[in-house]
Protein backbone atom coordinates (compact mmCIF):
# COMPACT_ATOMS: atom_id res chain seq x y z
CA UNK A 1 0.00 0.00 0.00
CA UNK A 2 1.43 3.18 -0.78
CA UNK A 3 2.37 5.67 2.07
CA UNK A 4 -0.11 8.39 -0.07
CA UNK A 5 -3.20 6.23 0.74
CA UNK A 6 -5.80 6.08 3.09
CA UNK A 7 -6.21 2.72 5.32
CA UNK A 8 -9.63 2.68 6.34
CA UNK A 9 -10.65 3.18 2.25
CA UNK A 10 -12.07 0.47 0.21
CA UNK A 11 -9.92 -0.70 -2.87
CA UNK A 12 -12.60 -0.98 -4.70
CA UNK A 13 -15.46 1.21 -4.80
CA UNK A 14 -18.81 -0.32 -5.13
CA UNK A 15 -21.74 1.80 -6.56
CA UNK A 16 -25.11 -0.32 -7.79
CA UNK A 17 -28.38 1.81 -10.13
CA UNK A 18 -31.48 1.35 -9.72
CA UNK A 19 -31.54 -0.29 -13.07
CA UNK A 20 -29.01 -2.95 -12.22
CA UNK A 21 -25.43 -1.28 -13.83
CA UNK A 22 -23.05 -2.14 -10.64
CA UNK A 23 -19.73 0.33 -10.86
CA UNK A 24 -16.66 -1.02 -9.16
CA UNK A 25 -13.70 1.19 -9.28
CA UNK A 26 -10.56 0.44 -8.43
CA UNK A 27 -9.66 2.92 -5.65
CA UNK A 28 -5.94 3.39 -5.61
CA UNK A 29 -5.52 7.01 -6.90
CA UNK A 30 -1.90 7.48 -5.27
CA UNK A 31 -1.03 4.53 -7.03
CA UNK A 32 -2.75 4.83 -10.27
CA UNK A 33 -4.73 1.44 -9.53
CA UNK A 34 -1.51 -0.57 -9.52
CA UNK A 35 -2.99 -3.72 -9.35
CA UNK A 36 -1.46 -4.47 -5.43
CA UNK A 37 -2.59 -8.50 -4.47
CA UNK A 38 -5.13 -6.90 -2.23
CA UNK A 39 -6.92 -4.65 -4.90
CA UNK A 40 -6.68 -8.07 -7.08
CA UNK A 41 -8.34 -9.58 -4.38
CA UNK A 42 -11.14 -7.37 -3.70
CA UNK A 43 -11.87 -7.32 -7.19
CA UNK A 44 -12.32 -10.76 -7.40
CA UNK A 45 -14.67 -10.77 -4.30
CA UNK A 46 -16.93 -7.97 -5.99
CA UNK A 47 -17.18 -10.16 -8.85
CA UNK A 48 -18.75 -13.00 -7.38
CA UNK A 49 -20.69 -10.76 -5.14
CA UNK A 50 -22.03 -9.77 -8.78
CA UNK A 51 -22.56 -12.69 -10.06
CA UNK A 52 -24.76 -13.82 -6.62
CA UNK A 53 -26.74 -10.78 -7.06
CA UNK A 54 -29.57 -11.20 -8.94
CA UNK A 55 -30.24 -7.39 -9.04
CA UNK A 56 -26.72 -6.80 -10.93
CA UNK A 57 -27.05 -7.30 -14.63
CA UNK A 58 -24.15 -5.58 -16.06
CA UNK A 59 -21.36 -5.04 -14.18
CA UNK A 60 -18.68 -1.58 -15.02
CA UNK A 61 -14.92 -1.38 -14.21
CA UNK A 62 -13.27 1.88 -13.79
CA UNK A 63 -10.50 3.60 -11.92
CA UNK A 64 -9.66 6.29 -9.96
CA UNK A 65 -7.64 9.44 -9.94
CA UNK A 66 -6.05 10.00 -13.51
CA UNK A 67 -5.72 7.17 -15.16
CA UNK A 68 -7.37 3.28 -15.27
CA UNK A 69 -4.58 0.66 -14.34
CA UNK A 70 -0.80 0.89 -15.24
CA UNK A 71 -0.01 -2.83 -14.41
CA UNK A 72 1.19 -4.57 -11.60
CA UNK A 73 2.48 -2.76 -8.50
CA UNK A 74 5.89 -3.17 -9.28
CA UNK A 75 6.78 -1.45 -5.93
CA UNK A 76 5.10 -4.48 -4.36
CA UNK A 77 6.42 -7.24 -6.48
CA UNK A 78 10.12 -6.19 -5.27
CA UNK A 79 9.32 -6.56 -2.04
CA UNK A 80 9.91 -10.16 -2.21
CA UNK A 81 11.50 -11.35 -5.18
CA UNK A 82 11.04 -15.03 -4.62
CA UNK A 83 9.39 -17.67 -6.89
CA UNK A 84 6.87 -18.54 -5.06
CA UNK A 85 5.75 -14.62 -4.25
CA UNK A 86 5.89 -14.18 -8.09
CA UNK A 87 4.13 -17.23 -8.80
CA UNK A 88 1.38 -16.08 -6.37
CA UNK A 89 1.23 -12.29 -8.21
CA UNK A 90 0.64 -13.89 -11.46
CA UNK A 91 -1.91 -16.88 -10.50
CA UNK A 92 -4.12 -14.10 -8.43
CA UNK A 93 -4.08 -11.53 -11.38
CA UNK A 94 -5.02 -14.80 -14.03
CA UNK A 95 -7.61 -15.74 -11.45
CA UNK A 96 -9.34 -12.51 -11.83
CA UNK A 97 -9.37 -12.48 -15.21
CA UNK A 98 -10.66 -15.38 -15.89
CA UNK A 99 -13.30 -14.50 -13.59
CA UNK A 100 -14.50 -11.33 -15.68
CA UNK A 101 -14.74 -13.73 -18.60
CA UNK A 102 -16.57 -16.54 -16.45
CA UNK A 103 -18.90 -13.86 -14.87
CA UNK A 104 -22.49 -14.74 -16.38
CA UNK A 105 -23.05 -11.10 -16.63
CA UNK A 106 -21.53 -8.41 -18.80
CA UNK A 107 -18.31 -6.35 -18.04
CA UNK A 108 -17.56 -3.00 -19.72
CA UNK A 109 -14.29 -1.59 -19.17
CA UNK A 110 -14.57 2.67 -18.32
CA UNK A 111 -11.08 3.81 -19.55
CA UNK A 112 -9.33 7.01 -19.27
CA UNK A 113 -5.79 7.90 -19.21
CA UNK A 114 -3.21 4.96 -19.21
CA UNK A 115 -4.06 1.07 -19.54
CA UNK A 116 -0.88 -0.23 -19.50
CA UNK A 117 0.15 -3.77 -18.99
CA UNK A 118 -1.88 -5.70 -16.92
CA UNK A 119 -3.73 -2.84 -16.73
CA UNK A 120 -4.35 -3.37 -20.48
CA UNK A 121 -4.85 -7.11 -19.92
CA UNK A 122 -8.02 -5.89 -17.87
CA UNK A 123 -9.56 -3.64 -20.57
CA UNK A 124 -9.03 -6.79 -22.85
CA UNK A 125 -10.74 -9.29 -20.34
CA UNK A 126 -13.63 -6.92 -20.36
CA UNK A 127 -16.31 -8.00 -22.42
CA UNK A 128 -16.41 -4.43 -24.22
CA UNK A 129 -14.14 -1.39 -23.69
CA UNK A 130 -15.35 2.42 -23.70
CA UNK A 131 -12.39 4.90 -23.87
CA UNK A 132 -11.88 8.39 -23.84
CA UNK A 133 -9.98 9.80 -26.46
CA UNK A 134 -6.78 10.52 -24.52
CA UNK A 135 -6.77 7.10 -22.85
CA UNK A 136 -3.40 5.63 -23.71
CA UNK A 137 -2.71 1.08 -24.21
CA UNK A 138 0.21 -0.71 -23.81
CA UNK A 139 2.11 -3.55 -22.96
CA UNK A 140 5.53 -2.39 -22.19
CA UNK A 141 6.82 -4.85 -20.48
CA UNK A 142 9.67 -5.57 -22.78
CA UNK A 143 11.25 -2.59 -21.92
CA UNK A 144 11.83 -3.44 -18.32
CA UNK A 145 12.72 -6.75 -19.19
CA UNK A 146 9.86 -8.82 -18.08
CA UNK A 147 7.85 -9.76 -21.38
CA UNK A 148 3.84 -9.13 -21.06
CA UNK A 149 2.89 -13.05 -21.23
CA UNK A 150 0.00 -13.08 -19.17
CA UNK A 151 -1.08 -9.88 -20.39
CA UNK A 152 -0.59 -11.67 -24.05
CA UNK A 153 -3.30 -14.06 -23.69
CA UNK A 154 -6.06 -11.52 -23.37
CA UNK A 155 -4.78 -9.00 -25.90
CA UNK A 156 -3.84 -12.02 -28.39
CA UNK A 157 -7.90 -13.16 -28.11
CA UNK A 158 -8.81 -9.07 -28.50
CA UNK A 159 -6.79 -7.94 -31.29
CA UNK A 160 -5.40 -9.50 -34.44
CA UNK A 161 -1.45 -11.50 -33.70
CA UNK A 162 0.08 -9.28 -35.51
CA UNK A 163 -0.93 -6.00 -33.96
CA UNK A 164 -0.80 -7.64 -30.33
CA UNK A 165 3.04 -8.62 -31.49
CA UNK A 166 3.53 -5.32 -32.36
CA UNK A 167 2.30 -4.14 -29.35
CA UNK A 168 4.37 -6.74 -27.21
CA UNK A 169 7.18 -6.45 -28.75
CA UNK A 170 7.97 -2.90 -28.90
CA UNK A 171 6.03 -1.59 -26.09
CA UNK A 172 4.83 1.79 -27.76
CA UNK A 173 1.61 3.51 -26.57
CA UNK A 174 -1.15 3.67 -28.89
CA UNK A 175 -3.87 6.25 -28.51
CA UNK A 176 -7.19 5.30 -27.93
CA UNK A 177 -8.81 5.45 -31.75
CA UNK A 178 -5.47 2.88 -32.35
CA UNK A 179 -7.22 0.92 -30.19
CA UNK A 180 -10.84 0.96 -31.62
CA UNK A 181 -9.19 0.24 -34.72
CA UNK A 182 -7.41 -3.23 -33.72
CA UNK A 183 -10.50 -4.13 -31.68
CA UNK A 184 -8.83 -3.40 -28.19
CA UNK A 185 -11.85 -1.39 -27.50
CA UNK A 186 -15.58 -0.29 -29.22
CA UNK A 187 -16.18 2.93 -28.74
CA UNK A 188 -14.02 6.00 -28.31
CA UNK A 189 -15.56 9.42 -26.92
CA UNK A 190 -14.78 12.95 -25.36
CA UNK A 191 -13.27 12.38 -21.68
CA UNK A 192 -16.00 14.74 -20.59
CA UNK A 193 -18.79 12.32 -21.93
CA UNK A 194 -17.48 8.84 -20.91
CA UNK A 195 -19.51 8.22 -18.20
CA UNK A 196 -22.20 9.18 -19.96
CA UNK A 197 -21.58 6.64 -22.60
CA UNK A 198 -20.79 3.73 -20.77
CA UNK A 199 -23.90 4.26 -18.74
CA UNK A 200 -26.09 4.46 -22.16
CA UNK A 201 -24.11 1.39 -23.57
CA UNK A 202 -24.67 -0.69 -20.03
CA UNK A 203 -28.35 0.55 -20.27
CA UNK A 204 -28.99 -1.03 -23.37
CA UNK A 205 -27.72 -4.26 -22.51
CA UNK A 206 -30.18 -4.19 -19.47
CA UNK A 207 -32.53 -3.76 -21.73
CA UNK A 208 -32.10 -7.73 -22.38
CA UNK A 209 -33.37 -10.78 -20.99
CA UNK A 210 -30.65 -11.67 -18.51
CA UNK A 211 -31.19 -15.40 -18.97
CA UNK A 212 -30.25 -14.70 -22.79
CA UNK A 213 -27.16 -12.23 -21.87
CA UNK A 214 -25.75 -15.25 -19.83
CA UNK A 215 -26.35 -18.12 -22.05
CA UNK A 216 -24.59 -15.94 -25.15
CA UNK A 217 -21.63 -14.79 -22.91
CA UNK A 218 -21.00 -18.26 -22.06
CA UNK A 219 -21.18 -19.79 -25.14
CA UNK A 220 -19.03 -16.97 -26.74
CA UNK A 221 -15.99 -17.62 -25.36
CA UNK A 222 -16.31 -21.28 -25.15
CA UNK A 223 -17.04 -21.35 -28.70
CA UNK A 224 -13.98 -19.28 -29.85
CA UNK A 225 -11.70 -21.39 -28.54
CA UNK A 226 -12.84 -24.63 -30.81
CA UNK A 227 -12.30 -25.63 -34.48
CA UNK A 228 -15.29 -25.40 -36.54
CA UNK A 229 -16.63 -28.08 -36.82
CA UNK A 230 -17.08 -28.45 -33.19
CA UNK A 231 -18.38 -24.51 -32.77
CA UNK A 232 -21.23 -25.36 -34.57
CA UNK A 233 -22.35 -28.43 -33.05
CA UNK A 234 -21.63 -26.60 -29.89
CA UNK A 235 -23.69 -23.57 -30.92
CA UNK A 236 -26.21 -25.59 -32.54
CA UNK A 237 -27.14 -27.21 -28.96
CA UNK A 238 -26.91 -23.77 -26.97
CA UNK A 239 -29.19 -22.13 -29.51
CA UNK A 240 -31.24 -25.01 -29.03
CA UNK A 241 -31.41 -24.46 -25.26
CA UNK A 242 -31.90 -21.05 -25.47
CA UNK A 243 -34.99 -21.58 -27.88
CA UNK A 244 -36.49 -23.90 -24.92
CA UNK A 245 -36.47 -20.37 -22.77
CA UNK A 246 -39.43 -18.52 -21.74
CA UNK A 247 -37.69 -15.49 -22.62
CA UNK A 248 -37.10 -16.86 -25.89
CA UNK A 249 -40.31 -17.64 -26.32
CA UNK A 250 -41.90 -14.26 -24.75
CA UNK A 251 -39.48 -12.56 -27.38
CA UNK A 252 -40.10 -13.79 -30.35
CA UNK A 253 -44.27 -13.16 -29.39
CA UNK A 254 -43.42 -9.73 -28.06
CA UNK A 255 -42.02 -9.05 -31.38
CA UNK A 256 -44.62 -10.53 -33.08
CA UNK A 257 -47.10 -8.74 -31.44
CA UNK A 258 -45.06 -5.67 -31.74
CA UNK A 259 -44.83 -5.03 -27.71
CA UNK A 260 -42.35 -4.63 -25.17
CA UNK A 261 -41.00 -8.02 -24.33
CA UNK A 262 -41.22 -8.80 -20.23
CA UNK A 263 -38.71 -10.87 -18.95
CA UNK A 264 -38.34 -13.02 -16.38
CA UNK A 265 -35.11 -14.59 -16.58
CA UNK A 266 -36.02 -18.30 -16.85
Amino acid sequence: MSLAEKIDEPLVLEERDAEGVLRLTMNRPAARNALSMALMAEIIAALERAEADKETRVVVIAGAGVGFCPGHDLREMRQDPSREAYARIFERCSEMMQKIVRLSKPVIAEVHGIATAAGCQLVASCDLAVAASTARFATPGVNIGLFCSTPMVALSRAVGRKAAMEMLLTGDLIDATRGRELGLVNRVVPEAELDMAVAALARQIVEKSPLTLAIGKEGFYRQAEMGLDEAYGYASEVMTRNMLARDAAEGIDAFLAKRTPEWTGT
